[in-house]
């Protein structure tokens, strides 16, 4: 737990339904399904607290998903600045979580918060997240630098991690290509480097750039 209750935003100094947060944490799967769909369909500002606790230990992936979709119907001056908290959760899946929420509310104010230690972060679903994130709030003209520091997770983790920074590098779409070029060409290079250790690198690495640019048959 991150944040306690004691310490709630003021707008969510509420009375809320103690019957539903005792629902939420309930033992049965499908009681805390319910629960969360009430709390999103009454969408009371109140349970921001523990909406968002819950997600950070909620094992079943369907309700973890309902809770994501309740968080996103309450008012975002509530939930971004509590997501982004939550950001610093020594819990893996409280960052994970956080980062999801935050990319479908879509609200870029939570930019800033997505830094390059998320991105880089020791856990993949973190790291997976990161970049969905990422790639969902980024502002106009950040792209290519979001592009460059996205390319420095290439070849990571297993078939699964890869698609995910593939998937948000095509998001980027034209942004991504300078970066994903310049880590070919340097690729490139440093086969041909082992190849023949006393070749010219930088004359390969400018060589490997135009075959980078222009394709294999240039």
């Amino acid at each position: 737990m991150t944040q306690n209750s004691t310490t709630q935003h003021p707008a969510t100094r509420h009375t809320v339904d103690n019957r539903l947060v005792a629902a939420l944490a309930a033992p049965n799967a499908s009681t805390r399904l319910q629960a969360a769909l009430a709390a999103g369909t009454h969408a009371d500002a109140g349970l921001v607290d523990t909406l968002t606790e819950r997600c950070g230990v909620e094992p079943d992936f369907f309700v973890r998903d309902m809770l994501t979709w309740a968080l996103t119907r309450l008012p975002t001056e509530v939930t971004v600045e509590r997501l982004i908290v939550e950001l610093g959760a020594p819990n893996p899946q409280a960052r994970s979580q956080a980062l999801h929420t935050l990319s479908k509310i879509g609200d870029r104010r939570a930019w800033a918060a997505i830094t390059s230690s998320l991105m880089d972060d020791d856990n993949d679903e973190v790291a997976r997240s990161a970049w969905r994130a990422a790639v969902t709030l980024v502002p106009s003209g950040s792209e290519a630098a979001l592009a460059r520091t996205l390319t420095a997770q290439l070849g990571r983790g297993d078939i699964d991690v890869q698609r995910s920074l593939s998937r948000a590098l095509v998001a980027l779409g034209d942004a991504a290509v300078p970066a994903l070029e310049s880590v070919r060409a340097h690729a490139i290079a440093t086969e041909r480097l082992m190849l023949d250790p006393d070749t010219d690198f930088a004359l390969e690495v400018e060589s490997a750039k135009r075959v980078a640019a222009l394709g294999d048959g240039a």
